[in-house]
Formats: structure tokens, C-alpha cells, sequence
């Protein structure tokens, strides 16, 4: 058959590669265009689902799985994790604990919980997390730990219900809030610490490499809460842009799929050190806790919508009244704006979708925590009985899954869920 093929003219070999040029610049555009079709993406100020529909995000906070707060133990000032976890060792020994903190996260997000969120009718989960489950201790800096194997368990849950995903670094290398809530050393060091920055970046090119291909993840949540009010604002904020580009740019060397999700500075809430939108997925996020639940305590993030015609999403709230839930709630959706409220579950209270029910004695655990004395004579001193805080942690494993606790049903209700 050879022999019959037509011989290229001379004078047109040239035009061969510019026609394989021209058929890929027109293709590709339209694969990746296919591709993205199986992703929520971004349209104007709406984010769309894969059909290209407008989808109002109405989610829950997984908080307190993969970063314990104090408050979610009612400790006073045991409040970050890296205290709650030397707290432990102190009452129950390091290797005991150890086993406790295994069996926490094997038991507060399970298989059912997910299949709960999803029949209420949440339609997303967003999962705050710490770097130091995705990583070595230093010196050496190994993108490992647990934490990969614990998100591909509950991604794959939600794949299966059919949730949708957010992904919130909630303690970053260095701390990007210089608070409890992001388990640093007080101060956001992270903005001043070259390491702290490379790790950031480094951790989530990781995981987007990891799900670039996963289409119930919606995206990742790049900094929750950075620099809280109380540090010098004119120092820190300007650079908090340029590490999201840096961020964002080593996620799209893996990942064009995903929505990017930014948050304003001081706790979320200060949108003016944006400038014009360097991606084009990019989705703002606010947090609003104990304001009015009006419309003039968003108007800014409304204006900022219009102005750059991108999308905004409410985070993070709650931990209010049913009656503010719901009349924040009603008017975030009459603005089209999706939300995620905070937390999921946690001890005796109603300010949830859950409550874990209390174990008997659990107030001496408490007691001590709040006490404050670590010192080694208090400790010897005031630590309850070794066999009664086993029975008491053992209890609360079990009372923390989800068929053994409370459904808050005023709680749904006020997020006009069933």
C-alpha cells in the first residue's frame, strides 16, 4: 500500500505542522472545555454546577475533626490543638493518647455522618484541616502523615453520596491567623517566614496533584482566616495576595479543575487588599459571626461581586440563635450567596446540626484543663484517677458517633433544611 500513497508535494511539506498547530489550538480549548464540564466551575458572579446551572452552596463545617478547639470541649484555655494534645498526654500518657486521638477520628466523622449531612439536604462539606497532617516534622519535611489517608476516606464518602467537597487549610506552616484556631505559636508567622510560605505552597500542590481528577472536590480553601485583627494590618495584609498567587499558581501547574477559594484578611472579613482576579476560578470568601444578620453587614462583599463580577460564599457562622441562623440564612439566598455554617457536631449544644452527648464525669477533665496548672507538683498533685479518665474517654468515643448523638431539629430547621 505504500507504493499507492499520493507523494507530498515539496512546496507543501511546510503546511503540515501548521495545520497540526492550527487543529490543536482550536481542539485543545474544546477538550479542556469537556474536561471542565464535569467540574463545578465559575460563571460571572454565580458558581455552576456541571450542567451549567447556578448552585447556591448550602453547607456544614466538619470543625473539630482534624483540628479539636477547646471550646468544642468547653475548655477555657487548653484552646489550640497542640494544647489539647499535650493535655491529653498529661492525663492519660502519651502512648494512650495516642490510641484516643486514632479511635477520635476513626469515630467523629464516619461513613453515617456523611450520609446524614446528605439526607438533611446539605448539598457541600467543607473540611478544615492542619499541615501537620500532611507533613514530617522538621528537619526532614516529608510530604506524609495521616491526614492524606483520612481525606481520601471521607472524599470517597461524599463521592458516594454525592457531596461536594471544600478543602480549608485551617493552620497553615508558621500560623496564618496567630490565634488558637490556626494551632501557631500567637503571632501569623507564616507572612514573615520564607519556610512556612515554601511548605504552604508545597502542601497544597500536593493535594491538588492528589484530586485534580476529583470531581465531588469543588476546591480548596487556601487560608482560613488570615491575620486576626490584633496584629500590625499595614505590616501583614500586602502580603497576603501575593501568597495566594504563588499558591495559586503551583495548584495550576497540576490542576486547572478546581475553584480556588480566597479569604479576606482579619478573620475573612477584609476584602480591600484584593485587587483585580489573577484566576479565572476564583471564588471570595467572608465569615460573619454576631453581626446583625442584615444585608448592610455584606453590602461590601456584594460591591466587591459586582464590581469584579467573581463569586462570593460565606464560609463560616453560626454558633447564634435558630433565629439568627435563619433570618442570616434567608438573606444570603435571597442574594444569591451559598453558605457553609459552623460546626457539624459537638459537646452539650444545641448551636449544631449534633450534640455528643456529655459522658458522666467528663466535667473532670474540665476541671483540670481550665485549672491551668501544668506544673509538674499540680499535675501530681490534681490529675483525676487514671482508670476513671479512661472510662470517661472511653465513653465520649462512643457517644461522639453519629447514631449515638442528639439531632439539634430546631438547628436544621432554621437552615430550611428537612
Amino acid at each position: 500500500m505504500r507504493q499507492n500513497l499520493r507523494k507530498v508535494n515539496p512546496n507543501h511539506q511546510n503546511f503540515i505542522p501548521f495545520i497540526a498547530a492550527t487543529l490543536i489550538f482550536f481542539l485543545l480549548p474544546v477538550l479542556s472545555y469537556s474536561q471542565s464540564q464535569n467540574f463545578v466551575s465559575v460563571k460571572g458572579r454565580q458558581i455552576i454546577d456541571t450542567q451549567g446551572n447556578n448552585l447556591l452552596l448550602k453547607g456544614i463545617n466538619l470543625g473539630n475533626w482534624l483540628v479539636p478547639e477547646g471550646y468544642m470541649f468547653h475548655f477555657k484555655k487548653t484552646s489550640s490543638p497542640r494544647l489539647i494534645y499535650d493535655l491529653f498526654n498529661i492525663l492519660i500518657g502519651e502512648d494512650e493518647a495516642n490510641k484516643f486521638w486514632n479511635s477520635f477520628r476513626d469515630n467523629y466523622i464516619t461513613k453515617d455522618d456523611i450520609h446524614f449531612i446528605k439526607s438533611l439536604g446539605f448539598n457541600s462539606v467543607r473540611i478544615p484541616f492542619n499541615f501537620r497532617m500532611f507533613v514530617t516534622d522538621y528537619p526532614y519535611r516529608e510530604l506524609k502523615g495521616e491526614g492524606y489517608e483520612l481525606l481520601d476516606r471521607v472524599i470517597n464518602w461524599c463521592k458516594e453520596e454525592d457531596l461536594y467537597v471544600i478543602l480549608d487549610m485551617h493552620c497553615a506552616p508558621g500560623g496564618q491567623t496567630g490565634d488558637n484556631i490556626d494551632d501557631s505559636y500567637g503571632y501569623p508567622f507564616l507572612f514573615e517566614n520564607p519556610e512556612s510560605k515554601q511548605l504552604t505552597i508545597d502542601i497544597w500542590r500536593k493535594l491538588a496533584d492528589t484530586y485534580k481528577d476529583e470531581t465531588i472536590v469543588i476546591g480548596y480553601d487556601l487560608l482560613n482566616e488570615p491575620i486576626a485583627h490584633y496584629f500590625d494590618a499595614e505590616k501583614l495584609n500586602p502580603g497576603l495576595e501575593p501568597l495566594y498567587k504563588r499558591i495559586t499558581s503551583a495548584i495550576r501547574e497540576v490542576d486547572s479543575n478546581h475553584i480556588i477559594f480566597l479569604g479576606g484578611a482579619q478573620w475573612n472579613s477584609n476584602f480591600s487588599i484584593f485587587g483585580h482576579p489573577f484566576d479565572s476560578k476564583l471564588v471570595y470568601t467572608f465569615h460573619k459571626y454576631w453581626t446583625d444578620p442584615t444585608k448592610d453587614v455584606i453590602q461590601d462583599y456584594i460591591d466587591f461581586s459586582e464590581k469584579y463580577n467573581v463569586p462570593i460564599w460565606l464560609g463560616e457562622s453560626g454558633e447564634n440563635t435558630n433565629d439568627w441562623i435563619n433570618t442570616f440564612r434567608i438573606m444570603l439566598e435571597e442574594n444569591n450567596i451559598g453558605w457553609c455554617f459552623w460546626p457539624y457536631k459537638k459537646m452539650d449544644s444545641d448551636r449544631g446540626i449534633v450534640s455528643i452527648n456529655k459522658p458522666d464525669d467528663f466535667d473532670l477533665i474540665i476541671e483540670f484543663a481550665n485549672s491551668g496548672n501544668y506544673d509538674y507538683g499540680s499535675i501530681r498533685d490534681h490529675r483525676p484517677d487514671f482508670n476513671k479518665l479512661r472510662s470517661v474517654l472511653k465513653q465520649y468515643l462512643e457517644n461522639c458517633k453519629q447514631n449515638n448523638c442528639t439531632v439539634n431539629k430546631d438547628y436544621i430547621n432554621a437552615l430550611g433544611l428537612k
